[in-house]
């Protein structure tokens, strides 16, 4: 079963993807920022992170920053989940080594096509 980080300080935006990632076969870890993702990371390198911008202590794009410079930091797919929505935060977090970008608020629908856009999950057919 692979392995999805979310880091987002909102509990209730935790509990949502959680429940998304659930059902789509992850088995879920949470951090509430970007220091308590980092010391997770070390732990065991989780297959994808769904990333907060804007938290306490470390934000989103600091803790990518560090993320992609540990060993084996290169590994996970990275999509930002976040109420930044200018063109600027969208080309730095590409930049900056995130592979996918997602608004707030998100639905199953759309982490689903990210995840399937980043290889994190098979397309699958529709049933006739």
């Amino acid at each position: 079963m692979k392995t999805c980080l979310v880091v987002d300080d909102s509990s209730i935006v935790r509990k949502i993807a959680r429940r998304i990632l659930e059902e789509m076969s992850f088995q879920v870890i949470e951090a509430e920022d970007g220091v308590d993702a980092l010391v997770v990371c070390k732990r065991a390198m989780p297959e994808a992170i769904l990333l907060d911008w804007n938290m306490p202590v470390i934000d989103g794009y600091q803790f990518l920053g560090h993320l992609r410079r540990m060993p084996g930091g290169e590994t996970p797919k990275v999509v930002f989940c976040t109420t930044e929505t200018s063109i600027d935060h969208i080309s730095r977090a590409i930049d900056g080594g995130a592979n996918e970008y997602i608004m707030k608020p998100f639905d199953k629908g759309i982490v689903t096509a990210k995840f399937q856009e980043v290889g994190l999950i098979e397309l699958t057919e529709p049933t006739v």
